[in-house]
Formats: C-alpha cells, sequence, structure tokens
C-alpha cells in the first residue's frame, strides 16, 4: 500500500481544541472511521476494532500532550 499522509499544525483556543478532540472522538466511536477535510479534499479513514494507544506528556518550559492511535 503506497503511504499517504496529512500533517496539518495550527493554533487554536483551549477550548476548540478540546470540541476538536470530542469530534475525533465521535467519529471514531459512532463511524469506526476518522474523517478529515482539507484543501476541499475528503479523506475517511477506516478505524479498526482494536488499536494502539500511546499517550506522552512532556512538562518543561514547552509542553506538550501527544495522543498516538496506530494499527
Amino acid at each position: 500500500m503506497e503511504l499517504f499522509e496529512i500533517e496539518d499544525e495550527r493554533r487554536m483556543k483551549r477550548e476548540d481544541a478540546a470540541k476538536w478532540l470530542h469530534a475525533l472522538a465521535d467519529s471514531l466511536e459512532r463511524h469506526n472511521e476518522v474523517e478529515v477535510v482539507r484543501e476541499g479534499i475528503r479523506t475517511r479513514v477506516a478505524v479498526p476494532d482494536e488499536v494502539d494507544v500511546e499517550l506522552e506528556i512532556e512538562v518543561g518550559d514547552e509542553s506538550s500532550i501527544e495522543i498516538e492511535i496506530s494499527w
């Protein structure tokens, strides 16, 4: 299978980031997929019933939370 990759990085308010995460979670739960629209192109990625989830938290001068879901 050919690699397909989308990276999207942007600044938003904390509340908007939470809304985005909720929408992502709802899509995974209800539709078993993630949908991304970028530059007018809609892409759907099917997600299997079981996935590997990784959570990484870094606290320092520049803090971050990273969530990775893979299968």
